[in-house]
């Protein structure tokens, strides 16, 4: 199904899934019977392109939204806020590492 060049003659649009995300959407796609063709030589911005049914778009859009897929257009692009939080979240207790330091080095010291 994966090769259903035909869907390129058809209603479709264009989807990007973020690379990390290609076998979990694909596994959705097979179990929910929607109709697919990937283009596995062309990687995008650690993005697969997927070309998909218009009337499928409902569907779609709640398999991304459930299992918290990242997905894109070609207008709007790609980006992991997953990532970014992680980060932050470090970022954030090494602040609180350091006040709490701080504090303790001025009791001491005082």
């Amino acid at each position: 199904m994966s090769k259903n060049s035909s869907i390129q003659f058809q209603d479709y649009f264009k989807l990007y899934v973020l690379f990390k995300d290609k076998i979990i959407f694909e596994e959705l796609l097979f179990k929910n019977d929607i109709k697919f063709c990937n283009d596995d030589n062309e990687i995008l911005n650690d993005s697969c392109r997927y070309f998909l049914l218009n009337k499928d778009r409902n569907k779609i859009d709640k398999l991304l939204i459930g299992n918290k897929i990242i997905a894109s257009t070609e207008t709007i692009p790609t980006y992991d806020y997953r990532e970014n939080i992680k980060v932050q979240r470090i970022f954030f207790l090494v602040i609180l590492v350091v006040i709490v330091l701080m504090v303790i080095a001025i009791f001491i010291f005082d």
